[in-house]
């Protein structure tokens, strides 16, 4: 069970999984979101937290992302924002970030995700979306 109060700027609500309302997200990782926020000093808007393998993204993938294993947040934002995130998460040692940084402004997000410090399946990557 995790204590949300140690990350008073977040909520279970907010990490919940979209489809199915479960959050099993891995205290390490709140902990560097956390971590980042606490130095950001600005919300951050969490769009796609915690994902059930029952999620609709999921299911298209031949093997569960690291979504699926509550290491892994999209966080809606960009232009300076988003420059400001990328560089906080570079800084706090994330090496899996995606970047959907085109069409519709207000549906752009960075990935952030510390799978590959867990698990082999998830090498540190950057893509773009």
């Amino acid at each position: 069970m995790i204590d949300w109060s140690l990350y008073p700027n977040f909520s279970e609500k907010e990490f919940a999984c979209k489809h199915t309302g479960e959050c099993h997200m891995q205290p390490a990782f709140l902990e560097l979101m956390q971590n980042v926020r606490t130095e950001y000093g600005k919300p951050m808007f969490i769009s796609s937290g915690f994902r059930s393998i029952l999620h609709p993204i999921e299911t298209t993938k031949a093997k569960p992302g690291e979504h699926t294993h509550g290491l892994a947040a999209d966080i809606l934002c960009h232009g300076p924002r988003a420059i400001i995130l990328l560089q906080l998460f570079l800084k706090w040692g994330v090496t899996r970030i995606g970047l959907h940084q085109k069409g519709n402004v207000n549906a752009r997000f960075i990935h952030v995700g510390i799978a590959d410090k867990f698990m082999n399946d998830f090498p540190g990557a950057i893509w773009t979306y």
